[in-house]
């Protein structure tokens, strides 16, 4: 194994807190549990290959020849080929199907109050769902059907819904406890939601694997990759620049940004009418508006950047807040590459910017 292949695989142990016991992984590997697909990957280091725990291959591993990472990623830079029987990189920014099952129920009915008991009934375990949501979204999954909740309870009041309605709408017995779940998740009472921000985030997919996008009512924030190491700064970031709490949910933005990037993707759609609005330094914005001039199919030098914004001196400067836009492929960083015609440096990896330059300079008549 390559020595980066090991600093990512040290660093993916001091990870395990957040996967379950290796006893437990063990256990769903041997009995072939596709219900862990998505919370941990299985890596056998006698073969190099990696699978997912419900991969049925025709001798099972012996388990002190394996190894367990949290992400495909992960397991891709500790020198690991994925399996051909189980194919797991279609499983990348994807999501198991009770997963899916589980959160079309929670779609089609917002209200219901979901319990650890009605999880069990259900066939899934609740410290599994936990862990998955808590992986993948950063909170549990109690915490992200109560977001669901409240961010629906949210606009309901900024339509101009009575509040007491509202709150047994939304399955709060009491107008108190309604009222402190609200300030706790929007930092003040419903009856101040006029001037309440929020950030709405969704997952969305893409061929380049899953996307985490954030929209506010000027429009889209935020479009990482979601495997991507800085998202949590980033996020962390958006939530302190806008002054406002993050929450699951739909949006109209989000709605529109869906499409357009489905048509970006199949060769439909060369520039993007969503609306962006990046939050940065005064210069940061400034190099952000210029990506966003750089015509499709085309690519410039961070020297020509740096001279577009009449600071031919600032390379440097353009090149780190190039890095540090938070709204890829909208705002398209991936559009500068070196002086020299080559590839360089690209948050979400360069093999994603080598994609998104061949599909533009390629698209379909």
């Amino acid at each position: 194994m390559s020595e980066i292949g090991l600093l990512i695989a040290a660093d993916a142990s001091r990870d395990l807190r957040t996967l379950p016991s290796r006893p437990e992984m063990e256990q769903a590997m041997l009995a072939g549990d596709g219900s862990y697909d998505g919370v941990f990957v299985v890596a056998v280091r006698t073969t190099g290959i990696f699978c997912l725990p419900s991969c049925r291959p025709p001798r099972r591993p012996r388990p002190e020849n394996v190894e367990f990472f949290g992400t495909i990623r992960e397991a891709l830079f500790a020198g690991y080929r994925a399996c051909k029987l189980c194919r797991p990189l279609e499983l990348e920014g994807g999501q198991p199907a009770w997963v899916e099952q589980l959160m079309a129920r929670v779609e089609q009915t917002p209200h219901e109050r979901i319990q650890a008991s009605d999880l069990r009934g259900w066939g899934l375990s609740p410290e599994r769902v936990r862990r998955w949501f808590q992986r993948r979204y950063g909170m549990t999954f109690s915490a992200w059907c109560r977001s669901r909740r409240l961010a629906e309870a949210f606009t309901r009041i900024r339509e101009g819904a009575d509040l007491d309605d509202v709150a047994l709408e939304h399955g709060y017995a009491s107008h108190s406890g309604f009222r402190e779940a609200f300030g706790q998740t929007f930092g003040q009472p419903p009856g101040r939601s006029e001037q309440t921000k929020c950030v709405v985030t969704a997952m969305l997919d893409s061929p380049l694997g899953r996307l985490l996008a954030a929209a506010t009512d000027d429009g889209i924030c935020l479009l990482e990759y979601t495997d991507r190491r800085m998202l949590e700064r980033n996020l962390a970031t958006m939530r302190r620049q806008f002054a406002a709490s993050i929450v699951p949910g739909q949006h109209k933005w989000l709605k529109l940004l869906s499409d357009e990037l489905a048509a970006y993707f199949d060769g439909r759609l060369t520039e993007f009418t969503v609306p962006v609005t990046p939050r940065g330094t005064p210069f940061q914005e400034r190099v952000w508006n210029e990506l966003r001039r750089i015509p499709h199919g085309t690519t410039i030098s961070y020297e020509e950047l740096a001279a577009r914004i009449g600071q031919p001196t600032a390379v440097r400067a353009v090149a780190n807040a190039n890095g540090q836009n938070r709204v890829n492929i909208l705002i398209p960083c991936h559009r500068v590459i070196g002086k020299n015609g080559d590839l360089t440096g690209y948050g979400g990896g360069l093999w994603r910017k080598r994609l998104l330059l061949d599909r533009e300079r390629n698209r379909p008549n």
